[in-house]
């Protein structure tokens, strides 16, 4: 979700002064003496009262004394987005996969409207392209012409491979000519990078 601030966190006998990340699927902590990573799926109890947001899991209770922000940060937590909301797509968009066998990747895309199309013709909103290997990114330069001028390409890779790393995605996507603007979860296996065309192209 990608929200932050600089807060005091209070953890059993420990204050703390540090910052705060509200990521996609957990809560983080960073301080001196002081780290937290709290796991949404973990959150037994969210409580956002008077400025402070107190979170429960198993390891505890922690106070983050975020003021006005506390009531939108524990709304955030109870409902984190989905993985559509992640990747941006919306109804009424058209989306190419390439080379993505994901069944419930298309049931989810085309739930909110959407529509998956197999093969490329008129520019669409959004291509995903599966790379599990260095080879797989050469597409990146010939997808683009079935992409909107402010489109997206998503790259879906495999987690700690050595067949293709986060490096080797974002020095093709330079090549092929795009700028790359957002990395998501996109599973427990796989992440997703996000090119776009520049606008000097567009």
């Amino acid at each position: 979700m990608g929200a932050e601030a600089d807060c005091v966190v209070t953890f059993g006998r420990t204050r703390a002064d540090g910052r705060a990340l509200l990521e996609t699927d957990e809560l983080i902590f960073r301080a001196g003496d002081l780290r937290l990573a709290i796991p949404y799926k973990t959150i037994s109890r969210i409580d956002a009262r008077e400025g402070i947001l107190s979170v429960t899991w198993p390891d505890g209770t922690a106070s983050f004394e975020l003021g006005a922000s506390a009531v939108k940060w524990a709304d955030k937590i109870r409902n984190p987005p989905s993985r559509i909301d992640k990747l941006n797509i919306h109804a009424g968009q058209r989306v190419l996969f390439v080379g993505v066998r994901d069944q419930t990747l298309r049931e989810e895309i085309e739930t909110c409207g959407a529509t998956v199309l197999a093969r490329g013709t008129d520019p669409v909103d959004a291509i995903f392209v599966a790379a599990n290997e260095r080879g797989d990114l050469e597409r990146l330069v010939t997808v683009q012409k079935f992409l909107k001028r402010d489109g997206a390409i998503w790259v879906i890779r495999p987690k700690g491979s050595q067949q293709i790393s986060e490096s080797d995605v974002m020095k093709a996507g330079k090549a092929a000519g795009l700028v790359d603007v957002k990395v998501a979860r996109f599973s427990e296996t796989h992440t997703a990078e996000k090119f776009v065309i520049p606008v000097s192209r567009r």
